[in-house]
C-alpha cells in the first residue's frame, strides 16, 4: 500500500491510541498538517504558541495515556522545550513532531529563517536529546522502522519522543507492508528481587509502601491497590505522584511531606524498618526540604529502571513488572498503623468577611464532586490542594517536580479535550495565569466547559513566602481579570466576582446548576496569605538557598 510518511504516521499516531493533535502551523509543517485534517479519526487543536501546545499535549496525555503535537523548525520547537522538559521529568509520554526544511536545504547548508544561519540543522534536535528519551530524524527510507521506535519508547519508557521531520519527508510516498501496532512489553523475571523484599518484609515491625508519580505514569492503581488488600502493608503518598492511590482505602495513611506532615503520619514513616518507595521520587518540594529522618540507604527503591535494595542495583528493570512481581509477595502486615481522617463537610463557617486560603481550601473540599479532576496549579493552589481528600475516582493534576508556573491553564485544555465527560476543576493564581492566558482563548474555541478558579492575590506568592515579601520583582500588574472570558470572544462563559465565603458558596451553587458552560471565578485574597503547607515549605527552599 503506498502512503505518503505524513500519512502513515498519523495513522501510527491513531493507532497508539492518540485522537487530538495539538500544535501551530508554521511553513515547514503545513503541508503535513493536510495529513492531519484530512484524517478521518483525528482532530487539530490549534494552539495560541507552542509552550501553551507543549502543557496541553502533556495534560492530554496524562489523562489519555499518550499525546502527540506538532511545531514548526527551531522557532517553534525551541518554544515547545520548556514543556517537553516538564514531561520529561514527570514521565508524561508526548511524541513532538517538528516539521522541518527539506533535505536539500539542510544537505546544502543553506541559511534558511528560523535556522541559526551558520548552515547547520541538527542544532535544536541535539538540544532535544537531553529532555527526551529517544530521537529519530525521519527519512522515506526509515519511516516504517524509526516512527514505530519511537512511539513505541514514548509508551513504554513514559516519557517524550522527539521526531525531526523534513517536510518534503512528510511528503513523501513510501511502501506500508503492515500497519503500525503498538508493542507489548513483556514482564520481566523479577522473582529474586521479590524474594528480596519479601525477606526484608518479614522482620519489620512497622513496613511502608511510599506511593508516587510512576504509579500515575503507568497507570499502575489498580494493581497497587490489590498488593496492598493483600499485604495489609499502610501507604503513605507524596504530593509529587498525589492520586496514585485510592485514599478511600482503609489502608491509606495520608501524604507524607517530611517534617511538616501530621504527627502520626511523620511519627510512623519516619519510624519505619520496612520502606517500599513504589514509583516515588523523595524531591525536595514532596518532603519539605529533604526534612526525613529515616535512612535513604535503607529505603527499598522500585522505580522503572531504578530498583535498589542495599547493594543491589538494577536499571533495566521496569516498573510494571515489578509492581505486577509484587502480587506474588507472601507476607501480611499484622501491625497497627495510623488511620487516614478525612475531613468533615462544612468544615467552615459562612461570612461577608475577605475570604481567607484556609477557607477556601475547606470550601473546595466540599464542593469536588467524585470523579472530578482536580488541577493545582504550582503555587498557592499546589500547596493548598495536595492535602484534600479525593475520592476513588477522581484524578489529581500538579506539576511539583518541573514546577513551570502557567502550565494548568494549558494543561486543563488537554485534560478536559481528553474526557470532555468528566467535569475540570482548575486553580490557579494570577502570577501564573498571566503566562499562558491565551489558552484560555483555545478553550473557548473548542467550547469546552472547565471550572476555572482564579486567586487574585496581586503577585508571586510563593516567591514573596520564599524571599521579598514586599520586593518589587514580586510584584505584577492588576488586570481586570473577570474582562478576559469577553476579550477572548467567551458569550458562554459565566463569569463569577468571590470575595467572601458567602460570595464563594452562591458561586458553587450557580456552578452545579448550569453544567453546560464554562465558569470562571476571580477569588479575591490579601497579598500575604498562603496555605499552611505553603508557608512551612517555603522556609525549607529558603533555607537550602543559603
Amino acid at each position: 500500500m503506498k502512503q505518503r510518511v505524513g500519512q502513515y504516521l498519523m495513522d501510527a499516531v491513531y493507532a497508539a491510541g492518540v485522537d487530538k493533535v495539538f500544535g501551530v502551523p508554521g511553513d515547514f509543517n503545513l503541508a503535513f498538517l493536510d495529513d492531519i485534517i484530512s484524517h478521518e479519526h483525528i482532530e487539530w487543536i490549534g494552539n495560541t504558541n507552542e509552550l501553551n501546545a507543549s502543557y496541553a499535549t502533556d495534560g492530554y496525555a496524562r489523562i489519555n495515556g499518550l499525546g502527540a503535537m506538532v511545531t514548526t523548525f527551531g522557532v517553534g520547537e525551541l518554544s515547545a522545550v520548556n514543556g517537553i522538559a516538564g514531561s520529561y521529568a514527570e514521565r508524561v509520554p508526548v511524541i513532538a513532531i517538528t516539521g522541518a526544511p527539506t533535505r536539500a536545504v539542510e544537505e546544502a547548508g543553506k541559511f534558511v529563517h528560523h535556522s541559526l544561519g551558520e548552515g547547520t540543522f541538527d542544532d535544536y534536535r541535539k538540544m532535544f536529546e537531553p529532555i527526551t528519551t529517544a530521537q529519530g530524524y525521519i527519512t522515506p527510507e526509515n519511516a516504517t522502522t524509526e516512527i514505530p521506535r519511537l512511539i513505541n519508547a514514548a509508551i513504554q519508557e513514559r516519557r517524550p519522543v522527539h521526531l525531526h521531520l523534513p517536510i518534503d519527508v512528510a511528503l513523501a510516498e513510501i511502501e506500508v507492508s503492515e500497519t503500525f501496532q503498538p508493542e507489548d512489553v513483556p514482564h520481566q523475571d523479577v522473582k529474586k528481587y521479590i524474594d528480596m523484599i519479601e525477606d526484608k518484609l518479614k522482620s519489620a515491625n512497622q513496613p511502608l509502601i511510599i506511593a508516587g508519580h510512576e504509579i500515575n505514569s503507568f497507570n499502575l492503581h489498580k494493581e497497587l491497590e490489590e498488593i496492598v488488600n493483600q499485604t495489609n502493608i499502610p501507604v503513605a503518598q507524596l504530593s509529587l505522584g498525589k492520586g496514585a492511590f485510592n485514599e478511600e482505602n482503609p489502608h491509606y495513611i495520608g501524604v507524607f511531606d517530611g517534617e511538616i506532615a501530621e504527627d502520626k503520619i511523620k511519627d510512623y514513616v519516619n519510624n519505619s524498618d520496612a520502606i517500599l518507595n513504589i514509583g516515588a521520587k523523595l524531591t525536595d518540594s514532596a518532603t519539605a526540604g529533604f526534612s526525613y529522618e529515616f535512612d535513604i540507604d535503607d529505603v527499598v527503591m522500585i522505580n522503572h529502571k531504578n530498583f535498589k535494595m542495599n547493594d543491589t542495583v538494577a536499571n533495566d528493570v521496569t516498573l510494571p513488572s515489578l509492581v505486577h512481581g509484587l502480587k506474588d509477595l507472601h507476607f501480611e502486615n499484622k501491625n497497627d498503623y495510623p488511620q487516614y481522617e478525612r475531613p468533615q463537610k462544612n468544615n467552615y463557617e459562612l461570612s461577608d468577611q475577605p475570604l481567607t486560603q484556609e477557607t477556601y481550601f475547606n470550601m473546595i473540599q466540599d464542593f469536588l464532586q467524585l470523579d472530578d479532576i482536580l488541577i493545582a496549579e504550582q503555587g498557592t493552589s499546589f500547596f493548598g490542594a495536595y492535602d484534600l481528600a479525593m475520592h476513588k475516582d477522581n484524578t489529581f493534576i500538579g506539576q511539583p517536580l518541573w514546577g513551570s508556573i502557567g502550565y494548568t491553564l494549558p494543561a486543563t485544555l488537554g485534560t478536559q479535550i481528553a474526557d470532555p465527560q468528566r467535569r475540570n476543576v482548575l486553580l490557579i493564581g494570577d502570577g501564573s495565569l498571566q503566562l499562558t492566558v491565551q489558552s484560555l482563548s483555545t478553550m473557548i474555541r473548542q467550547n469546552l466547559k472547565p471550572v476555572i478558579f482564579v486567586i487574585n492575590n496581586d503577585g508571586y506568592t510563593v516567591e514573596r513566602m520564599i524571599h521579598g515579601m514586599k520586593e518589587p520583582y514580586n510584584d505584577i500588574r492588576m488586570w481586570d481579570y473577570k474582562a478576559l472570558p469577553a476579550v477572548f470572544g467567551g458569550d458562554n462563559v459565566e463569569v463569577h466576582d468571590v470575595n467572601t465565603s458567602e460570595e464563594l458558596k452562591r458561586a458553587f451553587e450557580k456552578i452545579n446548576s448550569n453544567s453546560d458552560r464554562m465558569h470562571y471565578v476571580e477569588v479575591k485574597m490579601a497579598v500575604e496569605d498562603a496555605p499552611v503547607k505553603l508557608s512551612e515549605i517555603a522556609k525549607a527552599f529558603a533555607s537550602q538557598n543559603k
